[in-house]
């Protein structure tokens, strides 16, 4: 019996490390891997999978893997179970070069035509959108989600029988220290989604014209015969089409794309938007989550799905059979007191903005609360100013401490405590609650009823906070 081909991911839990994991082992590679011993919320993926997910990094874990995948968290390259598996002379790759051999089927043995769906926000609930649609109209996508769940797909990762490979692209570095070009730049699709370009990741990009120049680079690796699909509505992304010489068409609310959203309505917990391309309409759509952000990246998904050849009729179909991602503006429970609760993974202050925005649509006579957690000293900081403009549509802003990014030092001359002084100068009424154990006892003592929707933010691990709070 030929023995299984063995792989080790360290740092397995990251959201864009768990899909790889669960694809691996869908091709049946024997799969293992490392990470801290922290919730993640990737955690039931790999449970549900029965992958076996070491507690810690040690060298002892490396035995004899085939080759190794690293995340550029946890030390990147720099983590002992990577310097042990490079002194073993065992292969080592880094999950955004992993990605980029999936789609190409090198490691998988098959051939797939590749999408990618990147942008600074939207790519995952454009991804999973796209993910979807295919799924819903029996095409058996492979998948690539940089989340825990998908309620329409369930796990973040598979491998399908059908022809597309469909990847979240990241322009996050590939390892921070050692390799800072951008992940998505492993990958080489016939179609492309450029949902938007805005400065994010300052601690590798010093400005916005560094982003655009590598969405740029990215651009002109889609395959000759290949387009690029681009919200026209961002001033970034025109800059960069007026540089592209290859085909692309434009999606957005303004006149001048090739495909419009002429008008967008809320009703309930789901969005119903019209488009039009070319002058032509194309009808009415719905999708089951909120918000104007999310009708515009169905846009996205819609133009995709005609390009591989789905009918108006089938996109549709698909599109109402999605109901949001894991952290996306989730929906978590009613509090046995009343409010409602929602978590969502927003942490940049466009994001944060478009979020809420949406919130306070589908929900104009409640009071909202947001209770804050910052993610990163370097992204408070060089942003401080834009994060004191997008808490409008909410009555009260919670802020809790920064959440560090394993790579990065504490950072003395930006804290929460530092937002909320200057956030309250903006908003009426801003609190500063240090610790996550904090967050909850506020919300407990002030026993919020069904006039009342808290909503927890950001990329760190705010979201605990719910294993700690009663619901009905």
């Amino acid at each position: 019996m030929t023995k299984k081909k063995q792989i080790y991911f360290v740092g397995i839990k990251g959201t864009n490390m768990t899909p790889l994991a669960l694809i691996a082992k869908e091709a049946g590679y024997d799969v293992t891997g490392s990470d801290i011993d922290q919730e993640f919320i990737t955690d039931a993926a790999l449970k549900g999978a029965k992958i076996v997910v070491h507690p810690s990094f040690a060298p002892e874990h490396i035995q004899e893997p085939d080759f190794v995948i690293t995340t550029g968290a946890h030390g990147g390259y720099d983590n002992i179970e990577v310097q042990t598996a490079k002194l073993k002379k065992i292969p080592v790759m880094s999950a955004g070069e992993a990605t980029g051999l999936f789609m190409k089927g090198e490691v998988l043995d098959r051939k797939f035509t590749g999408v990618s769906i990147a942008g600074t926000h939207g790519k995952t609930t454009t991804t999973a959108m796209v993910a979807t649609i295919l799924k819903e109209n029996g095409l058996d996508p492979s998948y690539i989600i940089g989340t825990g769940d998908v309620k329409s797909l369930g796990a973040p990762g598979y491998l399908g029988l059908g022809r597309y490979f469909i990847a979240e692209a990241d322009e996050y570095a590939t390892e921070p220290v050692h390799d800072k070009r951008a992940r998505f730049l492993w990958q080489h699709p016939t179609l492309t989604v450029f949902t938007n370009i805005e400065h994010d990741h300052t601690d590798i990009y010093p400005t916005i014209d560094d982003v655009r120049e590598t969405f740029l680079t990215f651009a002109n690796q889609i395959s000759a015969k290949g387009l690029l699909i681009a919200c026209g509505d961002d001033p970034e992304v025109r800059k960069l089409l007026k540089e592209y010489e290859r085909k692309a068409v434009t999606y957005g609310l303004g006149t001048t794309n090739d495909y419009i959203l002429e008008r967008v309505n809320i009703s309930g917990d789901q969005t119903f938007f019209w488009v039009k391309s070319q002058g032509v309409p194309l009808g009415e759509f719905a999708i089951r989550v909120v918000g104007e952000h999310n009708a515009l990246n169905a846009l996205a998904a819609l133009i995709v799905s005609l390009e591989l050849g789905l009918s108006i009729d089938k996109i549709r179909k698909g599109l109402l059979a999605f109901q949001g991602s894991k952290r996306r503006l989730e929906f978590i429970g009613d509090l046995r007191t009343g409010a409602k609760v929602y978590d969502d993974y927003a942490h940049h202050p466009t994001e944060i903005k478009k979020t809420l925005g949406a919130l306070r649509k589908q929900y104009p006579k409640k009071k909202i609360v947001c209770i804050f957690q910052p993610h990163t000293y370097s992204r408070t900081k060089q942003l401080f100013n834009d994060f004191l403009r997008v808490f409008e549509s909410v009555d009260t802003v919670v802020l809790t401490d920064i959440y560090a990014s394993l790579r990065e030092k504490p950072d003395a001359s930006v804290t929460a405590k530092h937002l909320a002084v200057a956030l309250s100068s903006h908003h009426k009424e801003v609190l500063y609650l240090p610790t996550l154990l904090d967050v909850v006892e506020y919300i407990n003592q002030n026993r919020f009823r069904s006039d009342t929707i808290l909503v927890s933010m950001g990329a760190g691990d705010i979201y605990t906070i719910h294993t700690k709070l009663s619901f009905q």
